[in-house]
């Protein structure tokens, strides 16, 4: 079993950048597939990027594409996701969760997750 810890949030501009993290621990990360979702008010929680284990595999929402980059070092334990070009669509509560079986966008597909961490972005 494993635990994640986001952080990185906070309360931006439109155009400036955040790059958020998420801790493991408790288990061998280097076995899940990671997942970044967010949720904003009101709206189902969607998938924003994924990285396979080895940490050969990204992929990315359209909304995402372009301007984020997920990446992870399975020696600290961490993922990242940096956050270019923030617009005000993108605040939300960004959530990192761990899926050992799949490397899926479906939010169904992931065993752990995070409490989440509040991205907040003004116009």
């Amino acid at each position: 079993q494993v635990q994640l810890v986001e952080s990185g949030g906070g309360s931006v501009q439109a155009g400036d950048s955040l790059r958020l993290s998420c801790a493991a621990s408790g288990g061998t990360f280097i076995r899940y597939n990671i997942g970044w979702f967010r949720q904003a008010p009101g709206k189902e929680r969607e998938f924003v990027a994924r990285i396979k284990w080895s940490g050969g595999s990204t992929d990315y929402a359209d909304s995402a594409k372009d301007r984020f980059t997920i990446s992870r070092d399975n020696a600290k334990q961490m993922v990242y996701l940096q956050m270019n070009s923030l617009k005000p669509e993108d605040t939300a509560v960004y959530y990192c969760a761990a899926g050992e079986n799949y490397y899926s966008r479906s939010t169904l597909r992931y065993d752990y997750w995070g409490q989440g961490t509040q991205v907040t972005v003004s116009s």
